[in-house]
């Protein structure tokens, strides 16, 4: 492994006794942890499903009558790839009356076909297979998550922000039937390759990426930035040529990531847009246009005033978060991702209430909002950090509002309602 430049050495920050122990037992406090809010997700869902009448549950309930945790699993999206695994992708696209329908062509296959194995495999139901693989890869990711943060800002920063990202209102997706777990997986996979400059594996997970959900846009613009710090560090470290190959083929395989699922549709059905005209039929107006929507929504949700002041308040915290001296132990390689992702959000999303589980992959603002992204030499630091205060506030906040998140949002009421 190449020494790194871009992930700050964990021996920059002073070792206090409780940092040497949660150093000694990192990942298994991580792993534990984690699966700690997943089972008080699940009780939360198993309460829910008492509440969630069979008429609402995608293809009815699993045992046919009574509604059951594995039934509040493969909920809303959960449709969707649940219909993957039982008819795969249309030849045509769907259209009715002039109108092109919504279909199965907005969702990625990779986490679909994978658990189509697996029920093979087993013999068991999607909702148990899809779900149990979800928090599986959900583990995995949040242990990666783990060594991408301590590297960066240390262990004990590190386990505190993992479990305000285990806690959080739509945390329960991670184990669903969703795409959620496996994107988080790769996403954090490909930070900490291009963080520690391991630029082909960097290059291999862009492109399972490519697979699995439409993020590889702002990946591209971590691994650019990633490029240029390094390129601009030459002069104390000499980029080789192989390490020139590696970087471009990140870049590469970002560009390829992006093209290829909307070129496989448009190889499948004909359509050279089916995916982007797909992507539309979810779309107020039945197209997708840039931050338009951000303004309009913003505006319906809470008023023209409020609603938009709302906004541009988050704009700005947002901004203000990621580009201080309170996110310098970051690095630029977290701080590019979770800028360059909400722009990217702003430009293909219509915010609805399925923002909460878009805001899952900023988890490095949960660093920022628990004071543990000060620089250790920063002077600053020791007044404005507050870790251990910082985290049960917003791990208690989060448990309160994943329970409103649930009921208002997970739990489906005919004939309409919000999704998550």
């Amino acid at each position: 492994m190449s020494s790194t430049v871009l992930a700050q050495p964990r021996a920059a920050h002073e070792m206090t006794d409780r940092a040497r122990l949660v150093a000694t037992r990192f990942l298994p406090m991580v792993v534990v942890a984690y699966l700690f809010f997943r089972l008080l997700s699940a009780l939360l869902m198993i309460w829910l499903a008492r509440h969630q009448v069979p008429e609402g549950v995608p293809f009815g309930p699993e045992n046919g009558s009574t509604t059951t945790y594995w039934d509040m699993t493969r909920m809303w999206d959960g449709r969707w790839y649940e219909t993957v695994v039982r008819e795969g992708y249309p030849d045509q696209l769907p259209v009715v009356n002039g109108v092109l329908q919504q279909n199965q062509w907005a969702f990625y296959p990779l986490f679909p076909e994978i658990t189509k194995l697996l029920m093979s495999a087993t013999g068991l139901s999607f909702g148990v297979v899809g779900s149990t693989f979800s928090l599986v890869l959900g583990t995995a990711a949040a242990a990666v998550m783990g060594v991408l943060l301590r590297d960066r800002v240390g262990p004990v920063v590190a386990l505190a922000a993992v479990c305000v990202y285990a806690a959080s209102p739509p945390s329960p997706s991670l184990q669903m039937a969703y795409t959620e777990s496996l994107a988080m997986l790769l996403l954090c996979g490909f930070l900490l390759a291009i963080q520690r400059e391991q630029w082909a594996v960097a290059a291999s997970l862009a492109l399972l990426t490519g697979l699995t959900r439409p993020i590889a846009l702002p990946l591209g613009l971590v691994a650019l930035v990633a490029v240029i710090v390094r390129w601009r560090r030459r002069a104390d470290r000499p980029v080789h040529p192989s390490e020139i190959v590696g970087m471009l083929a990140a870049l590469a395989s970002c560009g390829v990531a992006g093209l290829m699922w909307p070129a496989i549709a448009w190889s499948q059905t004909g359509s050279s847009s089916a995916y982007t005209d797909t992507m539309g039929t979810w779309r107020v107006g039945g197209v997708v246009k840039p931050f338009e929507p951000w303004w309009n929504n913003s505006a319906a949700a809470l008023g023209p005033f409020w609603g938009r002041f709302a906004l541009i308040a988050f704009v700005v915290g947002v901004l203000v978060a990621m580009l201080g001296p309170w996110a310098r132990a970051l690095g630029p390689v977290m701080r590019t991702w979770v800028l360059g992702y909400l722009l990217y959000l702003g430009a293909v999303l219509d915010p609805w209430t399925s923002i909460y589980r878009y805001l899952l992959f900023v988890f490095p603002l949960a660093v920022v909002m628990i004071g543990g992204g000060w620089s250790p030499d920063d002077p600053r630091a020791a007044r404005y950090r507050f870790v251990g205060l910082r985290t049960v506030v917003l791990v208690l906040l989060g448990l309160g509002w994943q329970v409103w998140w649930g009921w208002e949002l997970l739990r489906f009421i005919p004939p309409a309602d919000n999704p998550i």
